[in-house]
């Protein structure tokens, strides 16, 4: 049976209960103070009005039993509650405002969708008991306000001005709070989500940011206090300040973004994307910031010793080396010469063994001279006749030199850990035990000779977290019979720049790590290693194994001399004029040795392999603005891509995914260089002129671009830079053709962060 009410009649139920029961619809009623309608198994309600305040207790109610619905009429016909409302379980609502006072409470097992709570300024609450479920919507007006809302997946709470949430759970689903709303104690479930703070969001509450959840303060918020930890991700296009950031905890700071007052604890990770802004900052030991090219340092940002910062030389601010052992800074975007805007403070290197050090990424020390134009920065002349200028307060009275790891940048070491054995002519000694007169036994041209040691040195090492192994400091664990039966005679524990000696060559041994029976031995991230020099660069025996003494590339002043008497040693050698074998790292000498080491892995008491690597082939492509904007590509073919610019664009970053053919192909190439896409002819059509863009093939090219044996192409390094020139000036918009020579594979990484997540929010 259906009950219908004439236009125009106005339907009440006055004091008492009425019931509604299966097959019944009721649509247009208003319940009265003392009165109750009860939509039992079966009935449905439209367009229901209940009047009477909440807390008088002869307000209107209406009660949805099990079974029953209390439904939206149309597209705009609400319910309407001014009393109160109990959904219990198996009950369902859609659709309805809670005003004036009303209360709408949705029991456990109850379900309510598209519910709003308020409206300008009248109150209105919308409770959720622990159980209850909300599918869609529901909407906090001003005025309203919702509480214990579980937002599953699929499911949102939308907090706008003037309105409220409260004890609500991010399960999955989406929290939305505009400028002038408020939410208190939030928490979140495993299941992830995200919360979004609309422009015009201004609180001071502490957020704690875990289990997978996405928060973002997006353009024209600000928040204050907030931790960030356990798989949680603070997504800033805002302004945020006094942030934690914790193990497992991330930190995106996106175009627009700043972020001040930032600490950075072990097992954290802080992303500072172009146009985003990092003030002042405090890495502690295991912490690392990224700050990417076009992005900015507007304050101090202190890295204790452990902590690693890797920044683009453009960047400006400070920052402040702790200790004086600090190897935590890596400089990108000098590969080619040019000016690190950064300043650098807590420069101290006063005695051997106890300097800091900058990773100069590409760069290398072959050749390099310095001068001084005064006490505060240093200029290197690179052998190509590039400089780099770099400010480093009291840089003058300190020194500073390169140190060059032979391939292609300026921090490789080869050193042998505590507890080595040396072979000598009084047996075998530890390697920290060795003094300078020691005889030990060295190899030529098959025979046995003694050398007498001149120098030894040692320092000590800080693994750097949020790098590539064989660039972290990680030592290599070769196993016990690793090589052939009997070597090593046990387990050795070299740097990753340490060469093996094999068919009359050396070999690093990271181009040898499997992850079976040679590997990077990550239970280790603080040791001391140790150099032993011989007149001649000799092949010495570890351990069993034939391996190298030190050779002088540059580095000696890294380390701390053993004994009283300081032994000055003559010029800086070079593996191409002193060394006692040749260096070999052709793929076609290496990859042999590889794979037969590879075949030994049962013979040992091997590790379990590493998990192979996902790799994909798409590139991910795309361009970003010097504005910061992102532009995807409006036609793509299998190597032809397509952009349309928008006006006055004078250069573009070419962005895509990267990954180093060392680590795609494998350890035995010893290409360790970030390759995104290679690029070949480019052209911009503008106001229907074609125009051909080739400074990414020229000798001298933009910051961002690998040279190649190709004349015609060239590879860009992930985030390539390309001029236009100002062929779109005056308001003109183009289309940007490029060719894709090659790409990837790539390493799919555990979380990719993408540079316009918080431009697509």
């Amino acid at each position: 049976m259906s009950i219908v009410y004439p236009t125009g009649g106005t339907p009440y139920l006055t004091a008492g209960k009425t019931i509604f029961t299966s097959g019944q619809t009721v649509s247009g009623v208003t319940v009265t103070s003392n009165s109750q309608e009860v939509l039992s198994s079966g009935a449905i309600g439209e367009l229901q009005t209940v009047e009477g305040a909440s807390g008088d207790a002869g307000g209107g109610e209406i009660l949805v039993l099990n079974g029953a619905q209390l439904l939206q009429h149309g597209d705009t016909g609400h319910w309407q509650n001014k009393g109160k409302i109990i959904v219990y379980s198996g009950g369902f609502i859609s659709g309805g405002d809670a005003t004036s006072g009303g209360i709408t409470t949705i029991l456990s097992g109850g379900t309510a969708k598209g519910v709003i709570a308020g409206n300008a300024g009248s109150v209105g609450t919308v409770v959720f008991s622990a159980g209850a479920v909300l599918q869609g919507s529901a909407v906090a007006r001003s005025g309203g306000t919702i509480s214990g809302a579980d937002i599953v997946s699929g499911a949102s709470v939308t907090v706008q001005s003037g309105g409220s949430a409260s004890y609500t759970i991010v399960d999955g689903g989406a929290l939305v709070v505009s400028g002038g709303g408020y939410t208190g104690n939030t928490s979140f479930t495993s299941n992830g989500g995200t919360v979004d703070l609309g422009s015009g969001y201004n609180d001071a509450r502490s957020w704690t940011i875990s289990n997978n959840v996405l928060l973002r303060v997006l353009s024209g918020a600000i928040i204050s206090g907030a931790t960030v930890l356990n798989g949680g991700e603070l997504g800033v296009a805002g302004t945020a300040s006094n942030v934690t950031v914790s193990n497992g905890g991330t930190l995106d700071i996106g175009s627009g973004g700043k972020s001040n007052n930032t600490t950075v604890n072990a097992g954290a990770d802080v992303y500072v994307e172009p146009s985003g802004t990092l003030g002042t900052t405090t890495i502690s030991n295991g912490g690392s910031i990224t700050v990417s090219s076009g992005a900015t340092i507007s304050g101090v940002v202190t890295i204790q010793n452990g902590g690693s910062a890797t920044i683009w030389n453009n960047v400006g601010g400070t920052i402040d080396l702790q200790s004086g052992d600090n190897a935590g800074l890596t400089v990108s975007g000098l590969a080619s010469g040019g000016t690190l805007t950064t300043v650098i403070s807590g420069w101290s290197g006063t005695a051997p063994g106890d300097s800091d050090s900058i990773d100069l990424a590409g760069v290398s020390a072959a050749g390099a001279s310095y001068a001084y134009p005064s006490n505060d920065q240093v200029v290197v002349t690179l052998a190509s006749g590039a400089k780099i200028t770099l400010n480093i307060a009291n840089v003058k009275n300190i020194g500073f030199v390169l140190v060059d790891d032979g391939h292609g940048g300026a921090n490789g070491e080869a050193c042998f850990l505590a507890n080595s054995l040396i072979s000598t002519s009084s047996g075998n000694v530890a390697v920290q035990d060795i003094q300078v007169g020691d005889k030990v036994l060295t190899y030529t041209n098959g025979g046995i000779a003694e050398q007498e040691v001149v120098w030894t040195g040692h320092r000590h090492a800080m693994v750097r977290s949020g790098v590539p192994d064989d660039m972290a400091g990680y030592p290599v664990r070769v196993l016990k019979n690793a090589i052939a039966d009997g070597v090593p005679y046990k387990d050795m524990l070299i740097t990753a720049e340490h060469c093996l000696f094999f068919k009359d060559r050396f070999v690093p041994v990271r181009m040898l790590v499997n992850g079976v029976s040679i590997f990077y031995d990550k239970s280790i991230t603080s040791y001391d290693y140790y150099h032993i020099e011989t007149e001649q660069h000799s092949v010495i025996t570890a351990d069993g194994m034939l391996t190298e003494s030190y050779l002088d590339t540059g580095n000696r002043s890294s380390f701390r001399q053993e004994g009283k008497v300081v032994m000055l040693r003559g010029a800086v050698k070079s593996w191409e004029e002193d060394a006692a074998a040749p260096l070999g790292v052709d793929r076609s000498f290496v990859e042999p040795l590889f794979r037969a080491l590879e075949w030994r892995e049962d013979k040992v008491s091997a590790e379990q392999g590493p998990a192979a690597h996902e790799l994909t082939s798409d590139p991910n492509l795309h361009l970003v603005t010097e504005t910061g904007a992102v532009v995807r590509p409006m036609r793509k073919t299998a190597n032809q891509y397509s952009f349309m610019l928008p006006p006055s664009t004078q250069s573009v970053r070419i962005v895509s995914r990267a990954s180093r053919p060392s680590d795609v192909i494998g350890p035995f190439v010893d290409d360790r260089r970030s390759m995104g896409v290679a690029v070949a002819d480019v052209r911009l059509l503008c106001a229907k002129k074609p125009f051909e863009i080739t400074s990414h093939l020229q000798t001298e090219k933009p910051e961002g671009w690998h040279a190649t044996d190709w004349t015609d192409c060239a590879w860009t390094n992930g985030d390539a830079k390309l001029p236009l020139g100002d062929h779109l000036a005056h308001g003109k918009m183009g289309i940007l053709s490029m060719t894709v020579r090659a790409a990837g594979p790539y390493i799919v990484l555990e979380k990719e962060i993408s540079s316009t997540e918080l431009k697509s929010a």
